[in-house]
C-alpha cells in the first residue's frame, strides 16, 4: 500500500529525506518566471510585440515587478530586449515557454474530461502544477488523453510504452518536450475545449 511516510522519510524514522522536495529546485524555471515567460508568448503571438507594460497589465502586477522578473530572466539567456525596449525569447526562452503552456493545456484537458473538475478550477490546478511536472509525466499524459485505456491490457500497453518513453528521454534519443505531436495534439485540445465552452454559451 502506498504511503505517504515511505515516499518523504528516509530508512530512519526520525530522519526526513532532502531527496524528493530537493527536485523542485532542478525546475528551469519558477512559478512567477513561467507566467513571465508564457505572457510574453502570447502577446507575441496576439499582438506582434511586448513591453514591460503589456506584461504588467497581462499578469495585473505593476511594471517595477516585472522589470524584477524579467533581469533574472535576462541574465539567463531566456528573455531578450531590443533598443525600442521591446521583449522577446530566445530560442530556450521559447523552448520553457512552449513546454509550460502544452503542460497547461494537457493538464487542465485531464482534470477537466477524465476527473470531471469544472473548468475555472481544471485552469487553476493545472496552472499550479504546469511548471513542476516533468517531460516524461507530461508526455505520459498525452498519451492516456489521446488513448484512454479502457482495460487492463490496454493500460499495461501504455504503462510499457511509458517506460520506453522515459528511457528515451534520459538517453537524449527523442526529441525535446514539446515533440510537434503533442503540441498539435494540446492546440487540438484547446479548440475542443473553446468549441465547447462556446456551444454552451449560445444554449
Amino acid at each position: 500500500m502506498f504511503s505517504v511516510a515511505s515516499t518523504c522519510l528516509g530508512s530512519q524514522t526520525n530522519e526526513v529525506s532532502l531527496i524528493d522536495w530537493r527536485e523542485f529546485d532542478q525546475n528551469p524555471v519558477s512559478h512567477s518566471a513561467a507566467h513571465h515567460l508564457t505572457s510574453i508568448q502570447q502577446l507575441l503571438e496576439e499582438q506582434g510585440y511586448a513591453r514591460v507594460s503589456d506584461v504588467a497589465r497581462k499578469l495585473g502586477i505593476t511594471r517595477g515587478s516585472v522589470s524584477v522578473s524579467l533581469k533574472g530572466l535576462r541574465q539567463r539567456g531566456l528573455v531578450i530586449e531590443d533598443q525600442h525596449k521591446h521583449l522577446g525569447l530566445s530560442e530556450e526562452g521559447h523552448r520553457i515557454a512552449r513546454g509550460i503552456h502544452t503542460k497547461r493545456v494537457l493538464f487542465q484537458a485531464f482534470l477537466r474530461e477524465s476527473l470531471g473538475l469544472p473548468d475555472e478550477l481544471a485552469e487553476l490546478d493545472a496552472c499550479k502544477v504546469e511548471h513542476l511536472v516533468s517531460d516524461v509525466t507530461a508526455e505520459a499524459l498525452a498519451l492516456f488523453l489521446e488513448r484512454r485505456p479502457a482495460d487492463d491490457e490496454a493500460r499495461a500497453e501504455l504503462a510499457e510504452q511509458v517506460k520506453v518513453l522515459e528511457k528515451s528521454i534520459k538517453e537524449g534519443r527523442v526529441e525535446t518536450f514539446p515533440c510537434k505531436e503533442i503540441e498539435d495534439f494540446s492546440s487540438e485540445l484547446m479548440r475542443k475545449n473553446e468549441l465547447e465552452n462556446n456551444t454552451h454559451d449560445d444554449e
